[in-house]
């Protein structure tokens, strides 16, 4: 059993907790730790957590607790995870890996000095949707993938999320918030990434919270919000992205890959279940695929539990910090290339671990 300390217990931390204490096996939350005193004791209470901690030093010092899971806020990552990597514990980090290249590149290399886990969300391309695409394109269904589009338009969070100042702050925006979504779906299905181009704009200087806990307030824009990037892959393969807070949409998200002999359309990267589609030219018509494997519902905590088995078994992480700095860097060089009005070159070099192998027992990993 690998031990797991929470430090941050926010509004992504509700699934985390449902999903170690009942679905996943080879985990225990041992700990959890926030800011806010109350949020811990609450989720300590509901879900039974054995410990409680008023400061993740606290928690970090605990010799039990073998992986340290960070669901703080994006700007915070860097320095939660340079903390507890500096204790000695492992770490699964929500995404980003860090608001900036420096920052993750820097984590990578502390992670590798002390030889300790270090990864992170999301691990949704873990789920039945995604897997199953790479399966179908792994099998040659699509011939040899020749492009891919991608896009999340929308305009912004203001509009419901209760506290949605942030992803107008330092480490948010929609390349960074939803981002590693649909780049982490791209590279597990295309191959990692050689060289990107990217266009970006701050269409609006502030934003006005109409949520109900904090109707009103006006928040500064203090990152991009219109992201617009060009992706190119090591097989050659040419993709495009958009990200952006700043358009009014109502259309689902949409992620397709095109191959020299067909189409397949992936579900929402930000989910682990949805419908695959594929299209072929001799049918003639778009057709649903069958899921092919588990975890289609909401099973966040699966990348913690495949690293907790990584760690067990000695084999890699699918979700590793070789993953997650390669979607940081794609990410944060659109803005440069932007700044400097030219294609940026890739210093990272990715190739997707081994795909999901289905287990008859719900929970455990191979």
């Amino acid at each position: 059993m690998i031990n797991i300390g929470m430090v941050g217990v926010g509004d992504i931390s509700g699934i985390y907790l449902e999903n170690i204490t009942k679905v996943f096996k080879g985990i225990k939350l041992l700990a959890v730790c926030d800011k806010v005193h109350e949020k811990a004791a609450a989720a300590q209470e509901k879900y039974s957590v054995p410990k409680l901690y008023n400061t993740m030093e606290e928690l970090f010092s605990d010799p039990e607790i073998d992986i340290v899971l960070n669901l703080t806020r994006p700007y915070e990552h860097y320095e939660v995870t340079n903390a507890a990597l500096n204790a000695g514990k492992h770490v699964y980090s929500e995404k980003p890996l860090g608001a900036t290249w420096e920052e993750g590149l820097a984590l990578a290399k502390l992670a590798q000095e002390k030889n300790l886990f270090l990864g992170g969300a999301p691990d949704t391309f873990l789920g039945a949707g995604i897997q199953t695409c790479r399966r179908i394109i792994d099998s040659g269904l699509i011939g040899t993938p020749i492009g891919a589009n991608a896009a999340l338009v929308c305009h912004g969070h203001e509009s419901w999320h209760p506290d949605p100042a942030f992803y107008y702050q330092h480490g948010g925006g929609p390349m960074l918030d939803m981002g590693p979504y649909y780049i982490t779906a791209l590279i597990n299905l295309m191959g990692g990434a050689t060289h990107v181009t990217g266009v970006t704009r701050t269409s609006f200087p502030t934003r006005t919270i109409t949520s109900e806990k904090k109707f009103g307030t006006v928040v500064k824009v203090e990152t991009p919000t219109h992201i617009n990037g060009i992706i190119e892959f090591g097989n050659g393969a040419v993709g495009t992205i958009i990200t952006t807070f700043d358009v009014y949409n109502t259309e689902p998200p949409r992620l397709e890959i095109y191959g020299t002999e067909g189409t397949l359309y992936v579900p929402d990267p930000n989910t682990f279940g949805g419908t695959v589609k594929l299209l072929r030219p001799e049918e003639g018509a778009v057709r649903e695929m069958p899921l092919l494997y588990g975890y289609a519902q909401n099973s966040r905590g699966l990348g913690l539990a495949d690293m907790a088995r990584a760690i067990e078994s000695g084999r890699p992480a699918r979700a590793s910090h070789k993953q997650t700095l390669h979607v940081l860097e794609i990410m944060t060089a659109f803005q440069r290339s932007s700044d400097q009005r030219r294609s940026i070159a890739l210093e990272t070099q990715y190739t997707p671990e081994a795909p999901m192998e289905r287990c008859v027992m719900a929970g455990v990993l191979d």
